[in-house]
């Protein structure tokens, strides 16, 4: 996707993002809903980070997928889950991560924090 026009304005507009994360005056707003995933490929074995924006429930952090069907990076959690770092501007946080799609096709990403985090 990344050698697409498309693929190219959506890295374009996640490096935004980040960098707005780290803005003096935006970034402590935005920073109480957006945060970096990073995780490793399940069929490449690569690490990745991309910026999503969550909610927190309880203890567990919510990550609702927009438009799912277009992108994969959600796929790497499904089952039985699998380790996730959420980096935030006040530092990052290990957790396991599970995704799951209900009967309307909407995907949630739960992620639960380690408990030695």
């Amino acid at each position: 996707m990344a050698t697409t026009p498309m693929g190219r304005a959506v890295r374009g507009v996640n490096r935004g993002i980040v960098a707005l994360l780290g803005a003096p005056v935006l970034g402590p707003l935005l920073s109480k809903v957006f945060a970096e995933v990073e995780y490793v490929g399940r069929r490449s074995g690569r690490v990745f980070r991309t910026p999503v924006n969550f909610m927190k429930e309880g203890d567990e952090y919510v990550i609702r997928v927009a438009m799912p069907d277009k992108k994969t990076w959600w796929r790497n959690f499904l089952g039985e889950g699998s380790p996730i770092l959420l980096h935030f501007r006040e530092g990052q946080l290990r957790g396991h991560a599970t995704a799951r799609r209900d009967e309307k096709g909407r995907v949630t990403v739960r992620v639960r924090p380690d408990s030695t985090a």
